[in-house]
């Protein structure tokens, strides 16, 4: 538990399931007030919204397209309204669509880089602004991938989302280090979220991926979830610019792991 983070308001965009409500709930257990965005599952944004108040917290739920300035910006408002201020923002949306690269249509780029570069922008952004204007020290976390780093073929959209999220997080959080804004990223590996569930139940699948990891297991988003918490904290103060990648050492060339090479 973090004590600074009590009653610390944070917005979590797509915050209905997987990784983004993990992190909502570890933020409920930090006492922390928690806009929950979400775009298509409101039920699963009440039930995480829930578990940050069986947690301890308080927690609102707004749908929000937050691939455009008007979903961003209520994201914004609805924190103010609710709890009166801001002081994390964790950009957390992202989708994936798999295609041969000569294959992908401009429709389906342009769907992928919406949610997972712009939106990214977009909620920065709008943080950086409200913590600017109101001279307070304030907290971005982007949440990134493995693939920032790992080629992934097939999934070109997405790998070229992430790698420009790692830039954008550096490049911030070097302009705002002397407003005491801190940026940084996190890259998880395999985990077991539902929009991994359907690979996952092929055990084939599931060997392969867990043979790309050196600790040999598929990771938890309670896992991803207690290193935001960590980020959003003042025990990472002197923190920035970077991404934290919590992957089981998938980035490590896991090849190698058995000593051949």
């Amino acid at each position: 538990m973090y004590k600074d983070l009590q009653e610390k308001v944070a917005v979590i965009t797509g915050g209905s399931k997987g990784i983004g409500s993990a992190i909502a709930k570890r933020f409920g257990q930090e006492k922390m007030k928690v806009v929950i965005n979400y775009n298509s599952d409101p039920d699963g944004a009440q039930k995480a919204a829930d578990e940050v108040i069986s947690a301890g917290g308080e927690a609102v739920t707004v749908q929000a397209n937050i691939a455009t300035e008007a979903g961003v910006n209520q994201l914004l408002e609805t924190a103010l309204e609710k709890f009166g201020d801001l002081d994390v923002w964790v950009n957390n949306s992202g989708m994936e669509i798999k295609s041969p690269t000569h294959e992908v249509s401009l429709e389906d780029w342009n769907k992928v880089t919406a949610i997972d570069q712009t939106g990214v922008f977009l909620g920065s952004r709008t943080a950086l602004a409200y913590f600017k204007k109101n001279h307070k020290k304030g907290n971005i976390i982007n949440m990134s991938s493995v693939h920032e780093q790992i080629p992934w073929p097939t999934f070109a959209s997405y790998a070229a989302a992430k790698g420009s999220v790692k830039l954008f997080t550096q490049t911030i959080a070097m302009e705002y280090a002397k407003d005491n804004i801190r940026v940084n990223a996190i890259g998880p590996g395999a985990i077991n979220t539902p929009i991994n569930a359907e690979k996952f139940a092929d055990k084939e699948q599931y060997d392969q991926t867990v043979s790309m990891v050196p600790m040999d297991r598929i990771g938890k988003p309670e896992e991803v979830a207690a290193g935001a918490a960590w980020l959003a904290s003042d025990e990472s103060s002197y923190v920035t610019g970077i991404t934290l990648f919590i992957d089981g050492g998938m980035t490590l060339y896991p090849a190698f792991k058995d000593g051949q090479g």
